[in-house]
């Protein structure tokens, strides 16, 4: 019993130990997001000698030199109109392949297997062409819908509801129900775990993403965070680790509230899976 007990206790340091290792950087970007120009430049040291603000102000305050406040809207707008196209999608597509006796069903679930295989770079270029030819390049429009067609939600989704019983939908047809009115009150409420972790992971996917807004947008109105804090390294701000590391701070803040405040559908999410 005790040997098991102090197992149990290394296990648990351990583990307090790598994830402080993975934290580090973190923790080294909030101090340093308190520290002055001269001392972020030449101290080495964890903690600030002296806390100041001036960095968060100059990229909140009203004069900001530095238009966070401006890249994170546009990264909202984008992100939840993209995550909400990519679940409305995901969910009708992944029903109707499950459910509703289509022609040529089979060959639609090849497509989405095989679409599952195909590097995102490859079709990058062609969709900036085709965004480009319809005179939409600085707009929300190429931001949001080049998400919406998510293969792999479409296919967790599937994969789902192919185990799900169908006597309470069968039940719901003989009261009266419709098709619609079935997907609403019975099938989403028992696919929720499996959707909400679609929805975080989308979420995250288009708030982190870099590459894509690089190539669609050119001006400093229409960037996403990411895209204007990676900027700052390469612009005039880099020689102000201080503020470059505020603005860092500004921007992980939304996606980490999203991720733990859903944290407990991931672990609904896989219980579900498990007792599958």
């Amino acid at each position: 019993m005790k040997k098991s007990k102090g197992k149990d206790v290394f296990i648990v340091i351990l583990a307090s130990l790598v994830a402080l290792l993975f934290l580090l950087p973190l923790i080294f970007m909030i101090f340093t997001s308190f520290k002055g120009l001269g001392e972020a430049m030449s101290s080495s040291a964890l903690l600030p000698k002296e806390w100041i603000i001036d960095n968060y102000r100059s990229i909140l305050g009203a004069s900001a030199e530095v238009p966070v406040l401006l890249w994170l809207f546009n990264t909202g707008v984008v992100t939840l109109a993209g995550t909400a196209l990519v679940v409305f999608v995901d969910v009708l597509a992944a029903y109707s392949l499950a459910r509703l006796n289509l022609p040529g069903k089979k060959y639609f679930l090849g497509i989405v297997v095989a679409a599952l295989t195909i590097p995102g770079i490859v079709t990058l270029f062609p969709a900036f062409y085709l965004f480009r030819e319809f005179n939409l390049i600085n707009t929300y429009v190429p931001l949001i819908v080049i998400y919406s067609a998510n293969t792999l939600g479409v296919f967790l989704i599937y994969s789902f509801l192919k185990g799900f019983p169908k006597d309470l939908e069968e039940a719901a047809v003989i009261d009266g129900a419709s098709l619609w009115q079935v997907l609403r009150f019975v099938i989403f409420p028992a696919i929720k775990p499996v959707v909400a972790t679609l929805a975080v992971l989308t979420f995250l996917t288009i708030y982190n993403d870099f590459l894509w807004p690089s190539v669609v947008t050119s001006t400093d109105e229409m960037k996403t965070v990411t895209l204007g804090v990676a900027n700052l390294v390469q612009g005039a701000n880099f020689v102000n680790p201080g503020r470059m590391m505020a603005a860092t701070v500004v921007a992980t803040i939304p996606a980490l509230i999203i991720f733990v405040a859903a944290n407990k559908y991931f672990v609904k999410s896989v219980m579900s899976s498990g007792l599958k």
